[in-house]
């Protein structure tokens, strides 16, 4: 009788939304997998060891091209930990500013994950709602700091500049693909200011939640797909170090906004959903509750930054730099600008972590100064590198096809995981 075995099968190098390289070599029981040994590594690039090398602001941009899904979230752990090495704090209203972006962030990446990960398992529809949303949000991000995704908006001591009177609107040029009644409703939420902007953005959004989730949530495929897949108990899911909406499903009402608040978090209502059964479903259902969540926060801050105008920067030039007005007409204000962004500051000696949570969980930097202008030691805790570390024990037992739904929910994005 011939011996039966179970074979290798390459699954990879592939590129899940991931902007790296993923390689999972599994061992194969016919369809049923036995075993999976994620390969990292393939694009490397030493993020760590390069913010050594820099002065400490030169690194706040290189943040957002960590997870870039996430970029502004990254930008504020890393601002954060600067801030308490100098023993600074922004301002009240840079504080509520940077909750704001916090949350734009968050249903920024969870309308990437909703639209990719329904894509994977086949809800084809799902990818062009959420894109249709996270354009508005995006216009959000280039209001404030002429990009639309690696923003370098935080600064040590608040933000770049407070946010405009007057949101940008579509130039109302004659076309063949777009009438004047086209330019007339796209501008329409356009007339005031960024504020007015997203608040309008907040009347409109939980109707669109509820399209994705008459489209998902009771589907009977998307179940099939996603309803006990990946299933990771709540004890096994803090052993292993998930953070984010991978330990909120598994049942763990773990949040850093709530447990560690930071910025304007203690400020402000929301709720922690959590799920019950840890699969790929609870998962889902986590992250739908989440944007819900994030656009009530987002209608406080708008609430609170129309009522309190402010300062959005510390007064202390030896980490401010001159505004840009002043720059253009004052070389000792242009030295001064070239000098900070040149040579930046020197922190005191000493380390310090600084954690926030970011949409896909715990994005901690680790610092430490030896007194000098550039970090002695910079240590940059992922949160997807913990959730991608527990791919074999999520996918044992489970069919081919399951991987797919298994990096689906886990949101993983290279650029933080593969640094």
């Amino acid at each position: 009788m011939p011996e039966i075995r179970n074979y290798t099968l390459n699954f990879g190098p592939q590129h899940p939304a991931a902007h790296g390289v993923l390689r999972l070599v599994l061992e194969m029981d016919g369809e049923v997998i036995v075993r999976a040994d994620p390969h990292v590594g393939l694009l490397h690039r030493g993020t760590e060891k390069l913010a050594e090398t820099k002065p400490y602001n030169q690194s706040i941009g290189y943040m957002d091209r960590l997870d870039y899904m996430s970029m502004l979230c990254n930008e504020h752990g890393y601002v954060m930990a600067i801030e308490r090495l100098l023993g600074i704090e922004a301002p009240l209203r840079a504080q509520y500013i940077r909750t704001l972006f916090d949350e734009i962030t968050r249903l920024l990446n969870h309308l990437l994950w909703l639209g990719t990960h329904g894509l994977d398992v086949g809800a084809m529809t799902m990818f062009i709602y959420c894109f249709r949303e996270r354009e508005d949000l995006m216009d959000c991000y280039e209001a404030v700091s002429g990009a639309r995704m690696h923003a370098g908006y935080y600064r040590p001591g608040g933000v770049y500049r407070d946010l405009p009177e007057r949101m940008p609107r579509y130039r109302e040029e004659p076309s063949k693909w777009h009438s004047a009644a086209d330019f007339a409703r796209r501008n329409e939420s356009r007339q005031g200011s960024l504020l007015d902007f997203i608040e309008d953005f907040t009347l409109r959004f939980p109707g669109y939640v509820d399209e994705y989730e008459t489209l998902l949530t009771d589907n009977r495929i998307w179940k099939q797909r996603t309803v006990g897949i990946g299933v990771v108990s709540p004890e096994r899911a803090l052993q292993l170090g998930f953070t984010g909406p991978m330990i909120r499903g598994s049942g763990f009402a773990w949040d850093l906004r709530k447990k560690q608040p930071y910025a304007a978090y203690d400020l402000v209502d929301f709720d922690i959903p959590v799920g019950q059964n840890g699969d790929s479903y609870d998962r889902y259902l986590v992250r739908v509750e989440e944007m819900r969540q994030s656009n009530r926060i987002m209608k406080q801050c708008v609430e609170w930054l129309r009522a309190n105008p402010g300062p959005v920067m510390i007064d202390d030039h030896k980490i401010a730099p001159p505004p840009r007005a002043e720059m253009k007409g004052d070389m000792e204000a242009l030295i001064h600008h070239f000098k900070l962004f040149t040579e930046g500051y020197c922190p005191p000696a000493g380390e310090v972590y600084a954690a926030v949570e970011a949409p896909k969980g715990e994005f901690g930097v680790y610092l430490i100064s030896d007194g000098a202008n550039k970090p002695y030691r910079v240590k940059i805790r992922a949160p997807g590198f913990a959730h991608l570390s527990a791919m074999d024990e999520m996918a044992r037992g489970h069919m081919l096809a399951d991987v797919v739904a298994i990096i689906g929910t886990m949101d993983i994005v290279f650029g933080e995981i593969d640094r």
